[in-house]
């Protein structure tokens, strides 16, 4: 018989500041993977008495550490937390799942067939990896113990809204996030609009 799954789990949390204003960090861990997930906040000292506004940001090493320009994913990143600084609330949940979750050595490998000329999708695909193999069951947890039920999501990946909802969290607004366009990411961003259905507008390109 196997085992029940074990949910992640609320660790601790502490005052982090930053270049874009002082968040609170909370960790959570994955038992049985050993995940650690984040959840970045500002604001929420108390219960939020509205939505508030949230976004689910999947690890990327290359572009949040790095800096790099074949992806969007560090103005993302940090183009949000400056919002929420400037908002005065909200949450940033930094889910450990790099490269759409096939982790950074797939990831790399995936790089190369894309020098090779082979979009996102089928660089995934070449190496018999789903497109995308993330999972956002941990949202709820960490919502939940933010005390969170409504949100205001920044995203433009249909996936993540539908993620939310079918865990019963009620998404108020959707505010699309369209930074870090650049000639090196543009097929990348395309082929995320045109494959995997993400909401930017054709004219960003």
């Amino acid at each position: 018989m196997e085992s029940a799954s074990v949910p992640i789990q609320f660790v601790a949390t502490s005052k982090l500041p930053t270049a874009h204003g002082e968040f609170d960090i909370s960790v959570f861990q994955d038992p049985q993977t050993g995940e650690e997930h984040v959840a970045l906040s500002k604001g929420l000292s108390s219960a939020p008495t509205g939505p508030v506004l949230i976004r689910i940001h999947s690890e990327c090493l290359t572009g949040d550490a790095f800096g790099s320009l074949k992806c969007d994913c560090g103005p993302q990143l940090h183009n949000t937390m400056q919002m929420i600084n400037t908002a005065g609330q909200g949450v940033i949940l930094y889910l450990r799942q790099e490269g759409r979750g096939i982790g950074l050595t797939n990831k790399i490998r995936a790089y190369a067939l894309q020098d090779q000329g082979h979009d996102t999708v089928d660089a995934n695909l070449l190496l018999n990896l789903p497109a995308d193999a993330r999972k956002y069951d941990m949202c709820n947890i960490m919502l939940d113990q933010l005390q969170i039920k409504q949100v205001k999501l920044i995203t433009n990946n249909p996936l993540k809204l539908k993620a939310l909802t079918d865990q019963g969290i009620e998404v108020v607004e959707r505010i699309a996030l369209t930074v870090g366009l650049n000639k090196f990411n543009e097929d990348y961003l395309k082929t995320k609009h045109d494959r995997m259905s993400h909401m930017y507008n054709k004219d960003d390109f």
